[in-house]
């Protein structure tokens, strides 16, 4: 099988596969954030990515470059913009690079599309982007274009999450840096955490409102939001399955002809 890769085909064989409007494309959206003292900066790209890799092997579609920076870390969910090695993109821009691309993408007869979101911040910029290409496209005569967005930590069930968290689970919101990231990580990308580096802390908490400018001192030192200690490979290949096989269904009935 050719590569799902948009970037390491040849325009030809692109356009061969495109230019009908049936092949599904898959966006991975990511950002370059700081996940603390154990894991790399790139997580938020190498993890929806690595999932549009797979489920696009098992549904027939292509994976466009992943957009790398994102939407401005916020400090109840990422930590915060203020961390060093956080490098981030303003709403506008975001919001404009999608328009961009899907547009982009219209014009070469692609017809479904997919962002899968890898930061939490990234996603009603996401959903400002697909409105604003879909209006333009629709001015161009252009009726037919489809986008789905999903965030890939959805697709993780009730079931997953006990065998993980076995009732410990902190919730979504300060699972920044913590089990579900890292394990992923140690199951696609090892060599990009360092486990003996976690902090083993609680759960952040934060009252009940946003401070702007932030206080630095309600991030926990390490700029994760919840410990990595239980973190494992293991359960980082139940996580890839789950939402693999999760959003591969999704984008099947979702695409239904």
């Amino acid at each position: 099988m050719s590569s799902p890769h948009i970037s390491e085909l040849t325009w030809p064989v692109y356009d061969a596969k495109v230019k009908d409007g049936k092949t599904i494309v898959m966006i991975p959206v990511g950002a370059l954030e700081q996940h603390g003292h154990h894991m790399s900066l790139n997580t938020d790209v190498l993890l929806p990515t690595a999932i549009a890799e797979r489920v696009a092997k098992r549904i027939d579609a292509l994976v466009a470059p992943p957009i790398a920076y994102g939407y401005k870390s916020q400090q109840k969910c990422g930590g915060g913009n203020h961390m060093p090695g956080t490098t981030s993109l303003d709403g506008h821009t975001l919001t404009c690079t999608i328009r961009d691309i899907l547009k982009e993408l219209a014009r070469h007869g692609v017809r479904r599309t997919v962002l899968v979101n890898g930061h939490y911040e990234n996603s009603m910029f996401i959903v400002e982007g697909v409105d604003l290409a879909q209006r333009e496209l629709r001015w161009e005569g252009i009726h037919d274009f489809a986008t789905v967005v999903l965030s890939y930590w959805d697709f993780v069930t009730p079931e997953a999450i006990e065998a993980i968290y076995q009732d410990e689970f902190p919730g979504w919101a300060v699972e920044h840096g913590g089990v579900l990231e890292t394990s992923l990580m140690l199951h696609l990308h090892p060599n990009l955490v360092d486990i003996d580096k976690v902090v083993d802390h609680p759960p952040a908490t934060f009252p009940p409102y946003d401070f702007f400018p932030v206080k630095p001192e309600w991030t926990p030192a390490s700029g994760c939001l919840s410990s990595a200690k239980k973190a494992s490979a293991a359960h980082g290949e139940l996580l890839l399955k789950v939402c693999v096989d999760g959003i591969s269904d999704a984008l099947t009935k979702a695409f239904e002809s």
